[in-house]
């Protein structure tokens, strides 16, 4: 099938399968659907295919049972299924492209381009709220945090709902949360674990997040505690060059404007560029790979609004 199947049917069901937003993706999905009406919040992860925790936690989810929540979930647990399946970093494949930079996309697009346009027209609309899963991909160590855009009252109540203290408010564009929140759907991204690591505990950091979430919109019974947010935007610096990278920093490290983050060498040790933070702030994540390209992230900086 090329469509989801119809949500809000009004009768518990669990519908698991596959969905072809293009002619070369075929992309899992599962409908839980309670017994009494209700919100639908959509759950994505592996936008990023080896960042394994949010997958984990995405399928584990998909074993809900109707009788547990009131509403529907709509839960699409591995987007990048090709990237899954190589162990690929950041990237779709396909097209070299990173899907978390593509939205909303183009309808003639290339792949990456094309499944952002079929999100964004097809199912973002279906949703009263959604949270997008990540985790940390190969080669990026990383303190739990939750993006959420910037100025969006409903989005910062929902990362509140999520859980984990440091919210990063942004205001970039090309993001799924963006995208969402551009078409009035209150929307998180939340960031647990790193380096494509996952285990029970984190995890289950995750599972239990999406069920705040879930209570602060009415999906679960109960009230969702309400965590104070230390609310952040973040700086991330990219490699000017390509060669070896020695962090000075390591993750949650205060950091001072103009302080030196690290080097990229050549493998003969000469230092082909020295990176200073531009912000006050503290390591939020870096890339953990000695291994460094041209234009590759190097960390974030998070500094308090």
């Amino acid at each position: 099938m090329n469509v989801l199947p119809a949500l809000r049917s009004g009768k518990p069901r669990v519908e698991f399968g596959y969905v072809r937003p293009t002619e070369e993706l075929e992309i899992p999905f599962a409908i839980i659907e309670g017994a009494e009406p209700g919100p639908c919040l959509l759950i994505t992860a592996g936008v990023h295919g080896s960042e394994y925790c949010s997958i984990e936690a995405a399928v584990r989810l998909m074993q809900t049972r109707p009788v547990e929540i009131k509403g529907t979930l709509l839960i699409l647990p591995i987007l990048n299924t090709q990237a899954f399946r190589k162990r690929n970093i950041y990237i779709m494949p396909q097209d070299g492209k990173n899907l978390n930079r593509m939205f909303p996309g183009r309808p003639d697009g290339t792949t990456s381009e094309r499944l952002a346009h079929w999100l964004v027209t097809e199912v973002f609309p279906k949703a009263d709220a959604y949270v997008d899963c990540h985790g940390g991909d190969l080669d990026e160590g990383l303190q739990p945090f939750t993006i959420f855009p910037a100025g969006c009252e409903k989005s910062k109540a929902l990362a509140a709902a999520f859980g984990i203290p440091v919210a990063v408010a942004t205001g970039g564009a090309g993001y799924t949360v963006d995208a969402a929140h551009k078409l009035g759907v209150p929307s998180i991204l939340p960031e647990v674990s790193g380096n494509g690591l996952w285990g029970d505990a984190t995890v289950a950091q995750m599972t239990d997040g999406i069920r705040g979430v879930m209570r602060h919109i009415g999906m679960l019974p109960g009230a969702a505690p309400v965590t104070p947010l230390d609310v952040v935007t973040m700086w991330v610096p990219v490699a000017p060059a390509t060669g070896l990278w020695y962090p000075r920093k390591d993750l949650c490290e205060p950091v001072a404007q103009g302080e030196l983050l690290g080097e990229i060498r050549t493998v003969f040790g000469e230092v082909l560029v020295s990176i200073h933070s531009k912000k006050e702030g503290f390591i939020l994540y870096r890339l953990t790979s000695l291994s460094v390209n041209e234009k590759e992230a190097l960390l974030g900086v998070g500094t308090p609004v």
